[in-house]
């Protein structure tokens, strides 16, 4: 069964106004209590920069880790990749949405944002420097699972990525289910064909005109035969992007292979406003997962 789901806004919503006299109701015990709980919110997340050595690149690649609230106390956590697109960095989440950290409290999972500089989360078939495919799918992963509070398998771990890395989290997704029961991709560059000559792709892959076969296997588009029945997909762009007819093309083939999905297209360009809010179904999405299969166990060992 194919999910496709369009989504509306209601901006007609009323917000009743309080009237000051109902401060007076609030003492002052309460008052402190609040305060109290404002300020553990805000200390609770912790987000730390870490450094990872590749191997593979013989280099060391930044990270951001954000651990929720919940982390000391517990035995392991989902963790939830996220990838950054072209010409930022590890830090673009936190730029793009600030609340990232009390998001990762509420779905109570660990957030890590690589740094994949411009590689388009290949390993490049040209340049031997790049391989930001091995590095998240088997360094970081291995690194994180090593010495992180995870859940070492993939039922508790998703990846997802806005513009640049909406294709790379599909591209290793897909090519690593193994290790990845979920992914996601928001304004994804699904088909990377019809925009070969920008943002330095032909770096990693040569020129489009005289390696289009390269081509042709390294777009998301055409590894879909590889997917496994199984893999939660969410994926959304909005109607104004110029990736929007690519992955109405990438809804249209999963519809056509029957491989469910959830598709999401509403008003909205490439920017950090888009993702600001799409990164939060995205969450929600892979939350739901997580929950599904933890459940799943407990029944099974009930």
């Amino acid at each position: 069964m194919v999910i496709w789901r369009k989504w509306t806004y209601d901006q007609s919503q009323r917000i009743q106004k309080k009237q000051y006299g109902m401060k007076c109701f609030l003492s002052r015990a309460v008052y402190s209590i609040l305060l109290c709980f404002v300020a553990f919110e805000l200390r609770a997340q912790q987000v730390d920069t870490i450094g990872v050595f590749s191997p593979s690149m013989n280099k060391t690649v930044k990270n951001v880790v954000i651990l929720p609230a919940v982390y000391d106390k517990s035995e392991s956590l989902p963790v939830l990749y996220l990838l950054h697109g072209y010409s930022k960095d590890y830090r673009a989440w936190l730029d793009i949405q600030p609340e990232l950290p009390q998001l990762a409290n509420r779905y109570e999972m660990i957030i890590v944002c690589p740094d994949g500089e411009n590689s388009w989360y290949w390993d490049s078939p040209v340049n031997s420097q790049v391989r930001y495919e091995t590095y998240i799918s088997k360094e970081l992963v291995g690194y994180m699972d090593s010495h992180y509070k995870t859940i070492p398998d993939k039922r508790g771990r998703a990846i997802s990525g806005f513009s640049m890395g909406g294709h790379g989290a599909f591209w290793i997704a897909i090519r690593h289910q193994d290790l990845f029961g979920a992914c996601g991709s928001t304004s994804g560059g699904v088909d990377i064909r019809p925009f070969a000559e920008h943002w330095e792709m032909k770096e990693q892959l040569g020129d489009y005109y005289t390696n289009s076969e390269r081509w042709d296997v390294y777009t998301v588009m055409n590894q879909l035969h590889l997917i496994k029945p199984g893999l939660a997909i969410i994926f959304d762009c909005g109607t104004e992007d110029f990736f929007h007819e690519a992955n109405e093309r990438l809804h249209r083939e999963l519809s056509y292979r029957y491989i469910e999905h959830d598709y999401i297209s509403r008003p909205g360009i490439h920017d950090y406003a888009y993702w600001r809010k799409s990164i939060t179904y995205h969450l929600q999405f892979f939350s739901d997962y997580f929950e599904c299969n933890d459940t799943y166990e407990i029944e099974l060992n009930y």
